[in-house]
């Protein structure tokens, strides 16, 4: 009879590694602090995501992970709907045109994330989702301006 030693466990995708801009961080780091008092848990969890990002230069981003300014299709995969979003810092926000504030429980969870990682995500009303992000895009400053 063969004994088996310790199965390998099976990965977790609840906390997929994550990479931010440093150009960003700032940013969002006073936007956490900002919401410490309205909203402590949302803040409590951007400083989570914050302190186990792997922070890099603008010139080492992947093109591949969700930063503010990308446009980011996920797949709900309990119902299998895939939507596209654009995140932005909270002054840019306007959901009728899909543009999601990073001071949100989607825009926390999907920043830093990179094409083909999924997660967990915890819905308004407690509904646990498991979202996988699909296709990421950066927008470049230059395909809006004329230079």
């Amino acid at each position: 009879m063969i004994e088996m030693t310790k199965a390998p466990k099976p990965r977790s995708p609840k906390a997929p590694k994550i990479v931010i801009n440093a150009d960003e961080l700032a940013h969002i780091e006073a936007l956490a602090e900002g919401a410490m008092q309205r909203n402590p848990a949302l803040a409590d969890r951007l400083f989570e995501e914050i302190g186990r990002a792997r922070i890099v230069t603008p010139a080492k981003m992947p093109s591949d992970v969700v930063s503010v300014g990308s446009t980011v299709t996920y797949r709900d995969e309990s119902t299998g709907l895939e939507k596209s979003v654009t995140l932005v810092y909270p002054e840019d926000a306007d959901i009728a045109r899909q543009r999601v504030s990073v001071m949100t429980p989607i825009g926390v969870a999907l920043l830093g994330l990179a094409e083909g990682a999924a997660f967990y995500w915890d819905t308004r009303d407690n509904q646990r989702r498991m979202l996988s992000v699909i296709k990421v895009e950066q927008v470049q400053p230059s395909d809006t301006e004329q230079g």
